[in-house]
């Protein structure tokens, strides 16, 4: 009999992670089980709740449960180096990191995936609603990252930066099925997992407040907030004649220059960098007719600009820009050159309804124009792009 292929599973204490160990066993595979402990600082956590505790021991029932070798690895200085420090420097700089993106490609698919294929892994799981597929073109394997079945859970995009070589290594056991399938199967099994809520806060932290935990290491300073009204002046410009596709695209994506003398001064914050662009809660400004939405962001002057409701002119733009440097593409095969166009589906958040664009590639990087206006797309969130189910490639917005 041929030897078993190993599989090393990611198990994060979540009924999600539970079921796909099971349904690699049904497989035929040998599983072995992992636990990342990615923080140690219990002082940022709310509550007195110990969310890794609680996890890795959930974990350790489920291993026992379905039989299988299960041990903790510690990463939390990795995560601290490559996921923690990045967001406050981001936040800093006044952009909006994603942090979930950045532990798959830096921590899941990395790090834990090294010691994985280390402990003799011919492959690493994890418990993502997505699916791998695996086409041939000219006589090599090229492996597809495909949307989950369950259209409420899909989470691909949270695996967009993912790389050929990385995807080659991947199984995701439960991107076929769907959350309620998921929960029936744990509880048919009589797993602790079977009925415990999905986890919320930072990948892997617990239940961290973001703002809370940002404040802990970047100095609160008081600045003004801002509202621009919808008939600003700048929001009617007649479209200049532009020379080329290219410089529209770089006048739609344009930031917008808000200056204090634009609006009125509708209140106080704490710092601007705790801010992101289409925020509603925490502003703590009432009176207006329609809630105040953040439509930017100036954290070297150290103001918020906001605009009432969620028509406001000042949340919409029709297109983005990434730079070369933050370009990727799962599908190094569909790259395009410079001049090339794509119509595409694209998405600038998780859970967000696939928009209609089209991908301009540029010397400098690629512009990405949408059918419609988009609201809120923020600098140093992920935008990534589909062939129908099928994501291809992905990038920071710049």
């Amino acid at each position: 009999m041929e030897n078993k292929k190993r599989v090393i599973i990611g198990l994060s204490g979540g009924v999600d992670s539970s079921v796909a160990a099971h349904l690699l066993q049904k497989e035929g595979y040998e599983v072995i089980a992992l636990f990342m402990k990615n923080w140690h600082d219990d002082s940022v956590t709310i509550s007195d709740e110990c969310p890794w505790l609680d996890d890795s021991n959930d974990a350790m029932l489920v291993a026992d449960k379905l039989g299988i070798p299960f041990q903790t690895v510690d990463l939390s200085e990795e995560y601290k180096e490559r996921i923690v420090d990045y967001m406050f420097k981001e936040y800093e700089s006044g952009r909006t990191p994603n942090p979930d993106v950045l532990c798959n490609r830096e921590i899941k698919f990395d790090v834990f995936m090294k010691i994985a294929l280390d402990l003799g892994a011919d492959f690493v799981a994890t418990g993502h609603y997505c699916r791998k597929g695996t086409i041939q073109k000219d006589g090599k394997d090229v492996h597809q990252l495909l949307a989950g079945v369950d259209g409420n859970k899909d989470q691909s995009y949270f695996l967009c930066q993912l790389s050929q070589e990385q995807l080659s290594k991947s199984l995701f056991p439960i991107g076929e099925l769907t959350k309620p399938e998921v929960r029936e199967i744990a509880a048919k099994l009589d797993l602790i997992t079977a009925d415990k809520k999905d986890s919320q806060g930072l990948c892997f932290i617990g239940k961290v407040r973001l703002p809370e935990f940002l404040q802990q290491q970047l100095k609160p300073k008081e600045g003004v907030i801002v509202e621009i009204p919808s008939a600003y002046a700048n929001y009617n410009v007649t479209s200049p004649t532009f020379n080329s596709k290219e410089d529209e695209l770089a006048f739609l994506s344009r930031k917008a220059d808000y200056h204090v003398a634009d609006g009125k001064i509708v209140g106080k914050h704490q710092g601007a960098h705790f801010y992101t662009k289409g925020q509603r809660k925490g502003l703590a400004v009432g009176g207006t007719l329609e809630p105040l939405f953040v439509i930017d962001t100036d954290v070297m002057e150290n103001v918020i600009y906001t605009g009432q409701g969620k028509a406001h002119p000042g949340l919409y733009k029709t297109a983005l820009f990434i730079n070369t440097v933050d370009l990727h593409w799962v599908r190094e095969d569909l790259a395009l050159k410079i001049g090339e166009s794509l119509p595409v589906l694209a998405r600038i958040r998780y859970r967000q309804q696939l928009e209609k664009a089209i991908l301009y590639r540029v010397e400098s990087g690629m512009y990405i124009e949408f059918s419609n206006p988009q609201s809120a797309i923020a600098e140093g969130q992920f935008a990534a792009w589909y062939l129908e189910d099928e994501l291809i490639g992905s990038g920071v917005i710049s």
